[in-house]
Order: C-alpha cells, then structure tokens, then sequence
C-alpha cells in the first residue's frame, strides 16, 4: 500500500472515531469539536415547518404557514427553503403562485410535505382564524421547489364532521395511506383524526371511516414509529400571541396506529388534560412547537425541527408573530423521547452530521 493510502484509511478512521464520541457526548450531555450552530436557524419566520429530504438530489427543503414577514415583499404563499444540513437555509420562493380557488377566503397553513408515487405532494389546511368550516387540500409538483398544482380540496370541517379540520399530516404504511387532521376545540366531536386515504393520495376512501387518536385540547399531530411504537407529538397552548404564546409540545406512544395513544403514566391522551411535556418555553424562546417529523442524521442523531419566538423579538412589522426554525437534538431514554431540559436550545451545540454536506 503506497504512503498516500496509508494516510488516507488512518484520515478516515480518526474521522468515524471522532464522530462516534461526539455521539456518545452528546447523548450523555457533553460537547465535542465539531461544526456548530445556535438557535434559530432561520428568521424572521418560518411557521409550523415541514421538512422533507429530496431522494434526487439529497438537499432538504422546508415549507411553513402562509405568513407576512414584515420586510414589505407581502403574505408569502407557504414559503420554500432548501438546505445541505438542517442549519444554513436558502429561501427558495413559494409553493403556490396563487391561492387555491376552492375557498373563497383565508390563509395557507400548516402544509406537509411528502414525497409520493415520484411526485411531491403538499397538504395544506385552509383557514381564518375562528373559522366555521375550515378545509384540507393537496397540491403536487414535479420539484421540491414548486411550483405546486393544486387538486383541490380533500375535505371540510362540515364534511368530515371534525371542527377545525386543519393541521394535515400524512402517513403511509405496508402501502396503505392515511390522513391525520384536527385542532382546538371543545366540541362533542373535537379532536386529532385519521383516516384511510385512496391510493393516488389525493382523497380520502370514506370520512365514516375516521378514527380519533388525542382530544381537542391538541394540534399540529406527528407521528414517528420506533421500535415497536408510534410516537404521537402534538402542540398545545397558544400559537400565535407574540412573547405571551405558551406553545408547548406534549408526547405519547402507541403499539397501534390507530391507538391508543398514552402518556407516561398511562393516561390516553384521547382524554383532554393527558401527555407527557416534549418542549416548553424558556427565558429566550417561547412558544416552542407545531414540529416538523423527526429527521435522523448519519450519526443516527435524531433532529427535531420546530418553529420558536425570540421572548424579546415576539412580532414582526407587519403584526404576525415572529415564529422563527428552530432545531434540537432528541435522545431516547426509557423508550421516550428527550429534549435536554425540555426547552430549546439557547447557546452553541453540535450540528446534524451529513455526508457529503458543504459546511
């Protein structure tokens, strides 16, 4: 083996035994020399963010809430940003060029992302704030950065027979395809749903066939699978009330998609008042939550992706709520995710490990 090559295996492996100490420091609380971010790593805002990795080209791309960033370019429809790493984002545009005509009046929230039948689909809800019959649509485009085409509404709050029916989030599994959906209220049919989607992902099979999964105190549902359990993370709290939002996220697991889904104590969170705390606020964020699904790095690093709001910075210029990308490790004890201390990261930690990433 010539010298050259003897450098390079030893370059190499010096690298893979670096990396799995900052691993293993990281999940037991320490810190190690590699790249570095700090919270947030995007502003002024980009609101209940949805991430997905491009399987052509590797990059990841964000989506968030319809939102007026106060720097007089107006309501972005759903914005787009890409990135190599989770940290540095490059804003890319907006998803839809106009607003769908299905409704005649309100905001582009909440959208998810996915990459389906080699086409990426984006589920959004359509809504005002306290709107009788909010609905679900979907739009698909050729490329992650749009623009999307938009097939129309799914379903209506008076359709589905669930009040505010927004905050989609899909889910696929032994080729079978589901819907989730719902948000605050307090009504007898309030709370998170899922549903049996038909196989082009464009519309549900039959809304008698919605079964619910956590009460109406919840918003904003993901679900994650590990070993052997659905994770369900759901927001509670107020989203949108500048530095007074108490956002938080709370967390349950099931054996069973369909649940039920139950806190650390055993309580089901079908029941308003139950879950175990994710992440709440601290001294400088607030409002942490309606996340993104968990992205796995390769150090096998789960990332939670997330919006949050600067408690000194709650606003922006044009009156919306400064919901900035937000970013924190996970680690897994006992079989329940972890945030250290519960609340966003406020100083310099280890950044998502990527090959092949430019930073």
């Amino acid at each position: 083996m010539k010298l050259s090559k003897i450098f390079l295996t030893i370059a190499v492996v010096m690298l893979i035994v670096g990396r799995s100490m900052g691993q293993t420091a990281l999940q037991s609380g320490g810190t190690w020399q590699g790249e570095t971010f700090t919270n947030p790593v995007f502003e002024p805002i980009l609101a209940d963010p949805t991430v997905i990795k491009d399987p052509k080209s590797g990059l990841f791309y964000v989506y968030g809430t319809q939102d007026d960033w106060g720097d007089g370019m107006g309501s972005r429809l759903i914005p787009v940003l890409k990135s190599e790493n989770l940290v540095d984002w490059e804003v890319v545009g907006e998803a839809f060029e106009t607003k769908p005509a299905w409704k005649e009046r309100g905001g582009l929230w909440a959208p998810d992302a996915n990459y389906i039948n080699g086409k990426y689909y984006l589920y959004y809800a359509y809504s005002v704030w306290g709107d009788a019959n909010p609905g679900i649509g979907v739009a698909v485009a050729t490329n992650p950065d749009g623009p999307f085409t938009d097939k129309g509404k799914i379903f209506t709050s008076e359709e589905s027979g669930v009040p505010n029916s927004i905050d989609p989030f899909y889910w696929e599994e032994n080729g079978r395809k589901y819907l989730f959906w719902g948000s605050y209220s307090s009504a007898p049919s309030q709370g998170t749903y899922g549903v049996p989607m038909a196989g082009d992902g464009l519309s549900v099979l039959d809304l008698s066939r919605k079964f619910k999964i956590a009460a109406g105190d919840f918003e904003g549902v993901m679900i994650h699978k590990r070993k052997g359990y659905y994770y369900f993370f759901g927001s509670k709290g107020n989203c949108c009330e500048g530095a007074r939002t108490k956002y938080h996220v709370m967390v349950a697991r099931s054996e069973s998609l369909k649940g039920p889904y139950l806190d650390r104590e055993g309580n089901p969170i079908a029941e308003r008042g139950n879950g175990t705390l994710f992440i709440e606020g601290n001294y400088v964020f607030v409002g942490p939550g309606h996340n993104a699904r968990l992205i796995t790095d390769d150090m096998d690093m789960d990332w939670f992706v997330y919006h949050g709001i600067d408690k000194n910075q709650g606003k922006v210029r044009s009156g919306a709520t400064r919901r900035m990308l937000m970013l924190d490790p996970v680690v897994w004890k006992d079989g329940w995710p972890e945030i250290r201390g519960n609340t966003p990261g406020t100083s310099s930690q280890s950044a998502p490990v990527f090959e092949g990433s430019k930073r």
